[in-house]
């Protein structure tokens, strides 16, 4: 008879906390317990007031000079319905600020996703895109763009086409879960086979395009928050808020899953189904951020990582510090692709990369061995 779900839960905070509860004395035990716990709340605060500050800064960037506290009283009185209508206003609630919560959405869903699939892969290098959510995407822009095939109007034409055919890596990886197993090593060669059909189509696809095409293509695939609207973020927030508040429920069983597939098994958790339920969610969230932003590499795989360092690999607070911890990294990388050369603006995924990949590299050097214990 599997343990019930109480006892699975208890199990599950004590291995999560096994290094925090290390010292003989029962007292010092819970000292060090709540020292703990309070320096992953100080990581997830101290990560939303700098999305905070960084989003303030960058509603400040434009040709129509706005000061830095007033971009805060603009957006509190517009809320509040005390809105004056004038230009400065319309200029950050129109242009600026949908772009600003776009980033801040992206990184939030970008940042957790990624802690959840290193979780249920227990694999490093894993991201939202690990399953070729990304290559799948980006065939179906490349089809609406390149060919005029859409699954939608002209307007919606490429997000429709990058969200739909996301999916497709998650579908083709249940499928073959369900035949064989819903092992790590199976979802990851599935999601790299799918990959490289998808990335072969949308070659082909590119080969037979013009100049001009192509360059759109590419710009997609570059990664950018600036083509966004209040209703596409709509869109975004209530797919990613769903879908991050599912993940943070199964948190819990996402720490017993870390311990291995046997040991999820001994205390009753099915680690194939949780597995797969995970996948879908975060293949759900991914593909409806990447249909409006394009292909923003990084985030979902440093931000992780950074967390885990100073956090643990505790899923009930990994999850939120990614999330908080990729905003900021987000708006961060967009404010500095506006102001290095300004005018001109170099592409959030540009920026990303040359963040990402020196960070990742360090991260790789630099990080113990016990982070992933």
């Amino acid at each position: 008879m599997p343990p019930s779900t109480d006892y699975v839960e208890r199990a599950v905070d004590l291995w999560a906390n096994r290094h925090e509860s290390a010292s003989p004395d029962s007292e010092e035990r819970l000292h060090v317990y709540r020292r703990h716990v309070l320096l992953k709340y100080a990581f997830i605060g101290a990560s939303i007031a700098a999305a905070f500050l960084v989003a303030g800064y960058a509603l400040t960037i434009g040709d129509y000079s706005i000061e830095f506290w007033d971009t805060y009283g603009i957006i509190w009185d517009y809320i509040t319905g005390n809105g004056t209508g004038s230009t400065a206003e319309f200029v950050v609630m129109t242009y600026r600020a949908p772009r600003v919560v776009t980033g801040i959405v992206a990184g939030i869903g970008l940042g957790a996703t990624g802690a959840v699939m290193q979780a249920i892969l227990r694999n490093p290098l894993a991201d939202p895109y690990t399953t070729g959510i990304s290559s799948g995407a980006s065939f179906g822009a490349t089809l609406a763009l390149g060919m005029g095939i859409s699954l939608a109007s002209a307007s919606y034409a490429v997000v429709a086409n990058a969200f739909v055919f996301a999916l497709v890596p998650m579908v083709v990886i249940i499928l073959v879960s369900k035949m064989k197993s819903s092992s790590p090593a199976t979802m990851i060669m599935a999601g790299i086979a799918v990959m490289y059909i998808f990335n072969a189509c949308s070659t082909m696809i590119k080969l037979w395009s013009d100049e001009e095409t192509i360059s759109s293509i590419f710009a997609w695939s570059v990664g950018s928050i600036d083509s966004t609207s209040w209703t596409n973020v709509a869109i975004m927030l209530v797919v990613t808020v769903v879908g991050i508040a599912s993940l943070q429920l199964l948190s819990r069983r996402l720490n017993v899953l870390s311990t291995g597939d046997e040991s999820a098994r001994c205390m009753g958790v099915n680690a194939g189904q949780l597995r797969i339920v995970s996948l879908l969610i975060v293949s759900l969230v991914a593909a409806a951020i990447v249909s409006f932003t394009g292909l923003i590499g990084f985030v979902g795989l440093v931000c992780p990582h950074i967390a885990r360092m100073v956090i643990g690999s505790d899923s009930r607070y990994l999850i939120p510090a990614s999330a908080a911890f990729g905003a900021a990294l987000l708006l961060v990388a967009d404010t500095l692709g506006r102001v290095i050369i300004a005018p001109a603006v170099i592409q959030v995924g540009v920026i990303t990369a040359f963040i990402g990949a020196p960070l990742f590299l360090y991260l790789i050097v630099k990080q113990k061995k016990e982070a992933w214990g």
